[in-house]
């Protein structure tokens, strides 16, 4: 069976006896038409079940009104966060949005950079995989001038527009949160020390350490996964150090969450044997026992930034390559998990 004819505005103006040029410009709600018109053509058009032909009309503008986000991960309550930003920010400007998904994967992350230069958007927002090596997938878009956003995983070095917290002195302001709390064997759980946020996270704990006199050992440097899996391994490398460490920094709430939860089954007390600080500000934050402290991390402004950005780039208010890196502001909020004194300060 041969499948249905789509309908085009040539069929519209046929039915109406109009000119197509006619049935285009009352399509087109920016164009001035006869309001009778424009009824006619709208409704015989829904009738019809006329889909607007989205491809041709941005060969003719050079402008599809598409933003392309690629994100590394999706189950993650600081990414839907930021999602729910950039949406907020694109629906109320008129922009569609294409999510992809790079699944902490450098090769899908070339592919879907080539997937959203091939359907012509006019600007890119993205979030760094585990193991992207360069930005050279993202220089098609430089070339055609198309903008590009990075948040949170960025090359903090590189060109472009980044918008970021100070990794740095969130993981400062969380181990001499532990410090303050009197731990005095600190042991870090981070992950991939390529992408910036753990790297520059680690670099802040160590600092904190050396400015109170503490030794840094790297013994007590774990760096693995993020999943359920990977935190419980790292749980077990923590309970077999000698002698235990008496407080953790871990840069993921819902790791910090797992390897608390493993710790407990162990038979360890939290706060008062280990103090835990999480990162993310997630939900998972608030429902675990004792609650977590953590940094907050504001995904949902972050997002909104990014998208605001982008757009007033695009629309020619703004020139983001003349302020390339935004720094937002991050807080640690603290809770039970990390009080070892038994109450907030």
């Amino acid at each position: 069976m041969k499948p249905e004819k789509e309908v085009t505005i040539y069929d519209i103006a046929k039915k109406l006896n109009i000119s197509p040029t006619t049935v285009s410009r009352a399509l087109n709600e920016k164009t001035v038409v006869n309001s009778n018109t424009r009824k006619k053509v709208l409704n015989l058009a829904e009738s019809l079940g006329y889909r607007h032909n989205l491809f041709a009309s941005s060969l003719r503008l050079r402008k599809t009104n598409t933003i392309g986000v690629i994100l590394h991960e999706l189950n993650s309550y600081f990414i839907t966060s930021v999602l729910a930003g950039i949406e907020k920010i694109v629906t109320a400007e008129k922009y569609n949005l294409i999510i992809a998904h790079s699944a902490e994967n450098a090769e899908i992350e070339i592919a879907n950079a080539s997937n959203l230069f091939h359907k012509r958007v006019d600007g890119v927002i993205a979030s760094l995989s585990f193991d992207t090596k360069d930005l050279s997938h993202f220089k098609q878009f430089q070339d055609k001038k198309i903008p590009t956003v990075f948040f949170d995983r960025v090359f903090e070095n590189s060109e472009g527009a980044k918008i970021i917290i100070n990794n740095f002195q969130a993981g400062y302001d969380a181990t001499a949160h532990l410090i303050d709390q009197g731990c005095k064997r600190i042991a870090l759980i981070t992950s991939n020390l390529k992408r910036n946020v753990y790297s520059e996270r680690m670099r802040g704990y160590k600092q904190a350490l050396l400015d109170n006199k503490m030794k840094v050992d790297d013994k007590l440097v774990i760096v693995d996964g993020l999943k359920e899996e990977d935190a419980i391994r790292s749980s077990n490398r923590v309970l077999a150090m000698k002698p235990m460490p008496d407080g953790i920094f871990i840069t993921n709430d819902f790791c910090a969450s797992i390897v608390m939860q493993t710790l407990k089954e162990k038979g360890l007390r939290v706060p008062q044997d280990v103090a835990i600080v999480g990162f993310n500000n997630d939900i998972i934050g608030k429902v675990v026992s004792p609650k977590l402290t953590t940094v907050d991390y504001p995904g949902f402004e972050m997002g909104k930034i990014a998208a605001r950005t982008l757009i007033d780039h695009l629309k020619g208010l703004w020139n983001m390559n003349v302020t390339s890196t935004m720094v937002i502001k991050s807080e640690l909020i603290i809770r039970e998990s990390s009080l070892k004194k038994g109450k907030k300060p």
